[in-house]
């Protein structure tokens, strides 16, 4: 695609809904079954905490949702959390964001994808071997949506996201119907026990607040990804803010509508959900080999007709689907945050170069890439992998909260118009108790997810944190040594050139480079050997004279038998007694069109370059040599990818003339 086609690939708000909010949306899918596995652990004592968890983290949700409405209207840029926190409380406190979505980005895909296959294998026992395989796979295949471009990606994910929202949404309406009518149908885990962990059943006072904070930590995973809208809102059709906040307002009721139906049809069938299945009492055979249903599998089986119901089925595979896009929502956040990080020089700069299809490539590689690894050392396990989940998301949500009120603090200090006031007060108000509320919970996720290995995504923002700022130091650097100071000075022109052609044997590529040394017409010439054996030392200059070459060769002695530090060092020894000139070194270098050829040559071309380019004062000039390989006269040149569409002609080489020397 052009770059004149951008505005082609903006989005509307039905195909913006399941690319940025499917991550939120999908999240009912194991949002409740976190909060049981937690309460578990005191058996079945304590799943009575089970609507007062749920409706804390409905609570959470509308005030988050509130908040982010307001981040999209004061900051349509498209840098989130990002942008509002950089510009508030300082880059440090930006950068401290950044860093925490980026991780938490990669999370999003690495549960996402994990959960998905849980899902799977719940309804086809026999792919529970290739779990890790299953999961890698997910993870290449949605890189490869996802290069095609965003609008192509939200036309392929449109359908599986708006299915999963129409299944749930008729699971729990017909889940909710059977209850009001007096039908009691019940989970297959609910006549189970539950084995309690040990003293889990005893627990009291300070003991039963950090279960049901940690309880609740879990389920705040039912947050993730809400700030995705924020950070996309350039990718919105005009009125883009509107259309965003819109977006965001339909993500939010769709996720709570969905959370509090699948957690009351839990509550009602009682479901058992566990970490380890030897936790259930009542299993048949051995524990260790029965595979537990997901919460959504068991409530599909239980108010659907059964396990080998179409419905049931179907469920499971919009379920799996949607946890699987749910990676989506990274795919489209961490590219665009990566792209403005990189503007910013924060991030390298590749990060901030669209591809063949107006995407951001790079970002969407290098996501794939940590995503898959982390998939593979945890060997896609939700319950390990969600442990180092929602500890970056609610950072960004705190400092971005506390930055909007400083934002309308300013704003209120200028602004004199009574409505507009009004406005920004209430604003102000929804962003305070913003903060405050996703302060608090920081604060219990940290607690009680740290040790269980959130530790190792703190470690992995510091990190990162301090990369992003060692590479935008590095740029200021390297921008403050190329600024201009003095034009005449700096472009002053050597006081000669002395050219200097490297030979290794008498051949047509050195003949090439003796010619297009002296076409540059350098002040003085020579040629430089290294005598590594005397015998072709020898032979060399005779050649030399029998041809009657005018260039003189320069035999340089190398008693070690190298061939880079001779010639390195000749050149610097020259450098230091000419200080004023310049010395222009040709390299005559085989061009090659093969890989496995690369191997077999240049390699002693490619070192000397490399040392010879760190020597002030120095320039090197390759001479190429096109072998057969490379020329291919007699085949048609291949054609650029996407050349069709652009309409090119087919290029054909003209067969080569033969080179005269």
């Amino acid at each position: 695609m052009r770059s004149e086609e951008l505005g082609e690939t903006l989005l509307p708000k039905r195909l913006a809904l399941p690319i940025f909010a499917s991550d939120p949306l999908s999240s009912v899918a194991y949002a409740t079954g976190e909060i049981l596995l937690v309460l578990t652990v005191g058996g079945t004592a304590f799943l009575y905490l089970t609507p007062w968890i749920g409706a804390a983290v409905v609570a959470l949700m509308a005030v988050v949702v509130m908040s982010y409405r307001q981040v999209v209207h004061a900051y349509p840029s498209g840098g989130g959390s990002y942008e509002v926190v950089s510009k508030n409380l300082g880059t440090n406190s930006g950068l401290v964001v950044a860093a925490s979505l980026l991780v938490d980005y990669v999370m999003t895909v690495a549960v996402s994808v994990a959960s998905g296959v849980d899902n799977i294998i719940s309804a086809f026992n026999g792919l529970a071997d290739y779990r890790v395989l299953l999961a890698v796979g997910f993870v290449v295949l949605l890189t490869a949506m996802n290069l095609r471009g965003v609008r192509e990606s939200g036309r392929a994910f449109a359908a599986p996201t708006y299915l999963f929202i129409g299944g749930i949404l008729l699971m729990v309406v017909t889940g909710l119907i059977r209850v009001v009518f007096g039908d009691d149908p019940q989970a297959p885990t609910a006549a189970f026990g539950i084995h309690p962990a040990e003293g889990g059943d005893n627990l009291a006072g300070l003991g039963l607040l950090m279960l049901g904070l940690r309880a609740f930590a879990s389920g705040c995973t039912a947050l993730t990804g809400v700030e995705a809208i924020s950070n996309g809102v350039p990718a919105f059709r005009a009125p883009k803010s509107k259309n965003a906040a819109s977006t965001m307002s339909a993500m939010g009721i769709l996720a709570v509508v969905m959370f509090i139906g699948v957690t009351v049809l839990a509550m009602t069938s009682n479901v058992h959900y566990v970490e380890d299945a030897c936790q259930l009492t009542g299993v048949a055979g051995d524990c260790a080999k029965y595979t537990q249903q997901t919460v959504i599998a068991q409530l599909a089986s239980t108010f659907l007709g059964g396990d080998n119901s179409i419905l049931f089925y179907f469920i499971q595979a919009v379920t799996a689907l949607v946890l699987i896009l749910a990676a989506n929502t990274a795919f489209n956040g961490f590219p665009l945050l990566a792209s403005i990080l990189a503007q910013h020089r924060y991030l390298p700069r590749q990060m901030h170069t669209r591809g063949d299809r107006l995407a951001f490539s790079n970002g969407i590689i290098a996501l794939a890439v940590v995503a898959g690894g982390l998939l593979w050392f945890y060997k896609a396990d939700v319950t390990s992998l969600i442990h180092l989940y929602i500890l970056g998301v609610f950072t960004s949500f705190t400092l971005s909260q506390i930055g909007m009120v400083k934002h309308w603090n300013r704003a209120l200090a200028t602004e004199t118009d009574p409505a507009v006031r009004r406005s920004a007060q209430r604003s102000r108000v929804i962003n305070g108790l913003g903060a405050v509320t996703t302060a608090l919970v920081l604060v219990i996720v940290l607690i009680t997810k740290f040790t269980q290995g959130a530790w190792l995504a703190v470690l992995a923002a510091v990190v990162l944190w301090a990369m992003m700022r060692g590479i935008r130091r590095h740029y200021d650097t390297v921008a403050e040594q190329l600024a201009v100071e003095d034009p005449r000075a700096e472009s002053a022109k050597p006081s000669q050139v002395h050219g200097l052609v490297l030979v290794s044997k008498l051949h047509k590529p050195t003949l090439r480079a003796l010619g297009y040394a002296q076409a540059f017409r350098p002040d003085t010439l020579e040629a430089v050997t290294v005598a590594v054996e005397k015998e072709a030392t020898a032979e060399l200059s005779a050649q030399w004279e029998a041809y009657g070459i005018e260039v003189p060769l320069k035999v340089l002695d190398s008693p070690f038998r190298e061939i880079t530090k001779p010639v390195v060092q000749y050149v610097r020894e020259y450098r230091r007694s000419s200080p004023r000139e310049a010395v222009a070194v040709f390299i005559p270098e085989y061009v090659v069109g093969h890989w496995w050829e690369h191997l077999l040559h240049n390699q002693s071309a490619l070192w000397l370059k490399s040392r010879l380019l760190f020597t002030p004062g120095v320039m090197v000039i390759s001479v190429p040599w096109q072998l057969a390989s490379a020329t291919r006269a007699d085949r048609p040149a291949r054609r650029a990818p996407g050349a069709a569409r652009r309409g090119e002609p087919t290029p054909v080489r003209d067969v080569a003339e033969p080179e005269r020397i």
